[in-house]
């Protein structure tokens, strides 16, 4: 695996060489791609993760009560938070999605990277073991795990893409649904958010209008950064 090699770039970000390169192919396969997908270990990924933030929060915070203590987890492993690490990682371009999924802005879907997070992690456990996975959480929260009171009390992404603008002048950004899907009881909204000023126009997926907001505020955010 060359050092140019995408898998191998991503593995330096992690902070973590794989000893069975398989593992993390798998983690970034979704479900469009191939058979051999990564749900189960995003599965595993999920209580992994779980586990390991409530330890933590446990041995760092012994005067916060249980309720504060969930409050912070859910927080922590919720997947906008994971989907913000996936795009800190820039995991849209090395994840294997069906065309159809690439076309349709798979790449920067909040519900798709959150899960390939959560894939990696699993990933990173089962190829060398509870620290490994440990370690990995650790330094890809280590702002938030330093003072988790104050990630819990952080600004969604609607409101920082709100703020920025209104930093330089600009006008809000302009939100409408594009589509929605399923049944009353298992819709999943598609939200645009658009931007004249910047020639910006990103997409978010979520079970809400709400949280597809979010998505498309947090893509809008992250393609802002980048340029």
């Amino acid at each position: 695996m060359s050092g140019n090699d995408p898998l191998h770039q991503l593995q330096n970000k992690l902070g973590y060489q794989f000893r069975n390169p398989d593992y993390l192919q798998q983690a970034l396969t979704h479900r469009s791609a191939d058979s051999v997908h990564n749900e189960r270990l995003e599965f595993l990924g999920d209580a992994v993760l779980g586990f390991i933030i409530a330890d933590h929060l446990y041995q760092q915070l012994h005067q916060t009560r249980e309720g504060q203590l969930t409050r912070m987890r859910s927080h922590l492993v919720k997947g906008e938070t994971l989907a913000d690490i996936g795009r800190q990682l820039m995991l849209g371009p090395v994840l294997r999605l069906g065309q159809g999924e690439r076309h349709s802005g798979g790449a920067e879907r909040t519900s798709i990277l959150s899960d390939a997070v959560e894939a990696i992690i699993a990933a990173v456990y089962l190829d060398g073991g509870l620290d490994a996975a440990r370690d990995l959480i650790r330094r890809l929260l280590a702002d938030a795990l330093r003072n988790p009171v104050t990630a819990l009390q952080a600004k969604d992404p609607k409101t920082r893409l709100q703020e920025h603008l209104q930093a330089q002048s600009q006008p809000l950004p302009i939100y409408q649904i594009q589509q929605t899907r399923g049944n009353q009881h298992q819709q999943t909204f598609t939200v645009s958010c658009q931007i004249p000023q910047h020639d910006l126009y990103t997409t978010g997926h979520g079970s809400n209008r709400r949280k597809a907001e979010q998505a498309a505020a947090a893509a809008a955010l992250s393609q802002i950064q980048h340029t």
